[in-house]
C-alpha cells in the first residue's frame, strides 16, 4: 500500500457515485471527501486479511479488486470483483465486528479511497443523509452481485467464460486468468483451453 497525494478527481469522483443532494453543502461534502483516505495499492497486494474484523470501507477510483477465500484444498476462490464507482468491504464483518472468512486483495494496480467504521459512524451522526446514501450505494451493488453470480447458474465452463466476457469485460481485459478461472469455477487449465478454441 502506498500514499499518494490528493487528487481532486478522487473526491469528486465519490461524490458524484453518493449522488449527495441539495440539502449538502459544499462544506459538507467536502468534510464527507476529507475523511476518506487516498492510497493505492498495486496487483496482488491486500487491502484487508482474513480472520480479522474488517473496520475500513473502500471506494474504488481507479482498478479492480477482489473478495476472496481459501477453499478446503488450500486454493483461492475468488467470490466477486469489484470495479471503479463501487464501495467494497466484508459488510457482515464491518457491520458486526466479527472476524471474517474473506480477504480483499488488488487484483490489478488500484486506487481506493478508504474510511475507518469509527470515522464513518462519526459522519453519519452529523449527516444521518449520508448513512440513506451509502446504504443504497451497497444494496445496489449487493444485488449488482447476485445478479450476476446467478447469470452463470447451470451453464457449462466455455458458457460461463462467454458470459463473463458479454457482463464484465472491463474486468476481463485487467486481472490475471487465474482469478478470472477462480471465479467461474473452473480450472485455469480448462480456461486456457476455452480461450485457444475461441481463436
Amino acid at each position: 500500500m502506498h500514499q499518494i497525494p490528493d487528487i481532486c478527481y478522487m473526491d469528486n469522483q465519490l461524490l458524484h457515485y453518493l449522488q449527495l443532494g441539495p440539502s449538502f453543502s459544499a462544506a459538507d461534502r467536502q468534510e464527507i471527501a476529507d475523511a476518506f483516505e487516498q492510497k493505492t495499492f498495486r496487483e496482488g497486494e491486500v487491502l484487508f486479511p482474513s480472520n480479522h474484523i474488517c473496520r475500513q470501507l473502500f471506494f474504488v477510483c481507479k482498478g479492480v479488486l477482489r473478495i476472496l477465500v481459501l477453499g478446503d484444498n488450500g486454493n483461492e476462490v475468488t467470490h466477486y470483483f469489484i470495479n471503479e464507482n463501487h464501495f467494497c468491504t466484508i459488510l457482515n464483518s464491518f457491520n458486526q465486528q466479527v472476524a471474517a472468512h474473506e480477504s480483499i486483495l488488488a487484483a490489478c494496480d488500484a486506487e481506493i479511497m478508504a474510511i475507518d467504521r469509527d470515522r464513518l459512524l462519526a459522519l453519519y451522526a452529523t449527516y444521518p443523509l449520508l448513512k440513506t446514501a451509502v446504504d443504497q450505494r451497497i444494496q445496489q451493488a449487493l444485488l449488482e452481485k447476485i445478479n450476476t453470480r446467478n447469470a452463470y447458474l447451470g451453464m457449462d465452463s466455455s458458457a460461463r467464460y462467454q458470459r463473463f466476457l458479454e457482463k464484465q469485460p472491463d474486468v476481463a481485459s485487467r486481472v490475471q486468468l487465474r482469478d478470472i478461472a477462480s471465479y467461474l469455477g473452473i480450472t485455469p487449465q480448462s480456461l486456457s483451453r476455452i480461450r485457444r478454441n475461441r481463436l
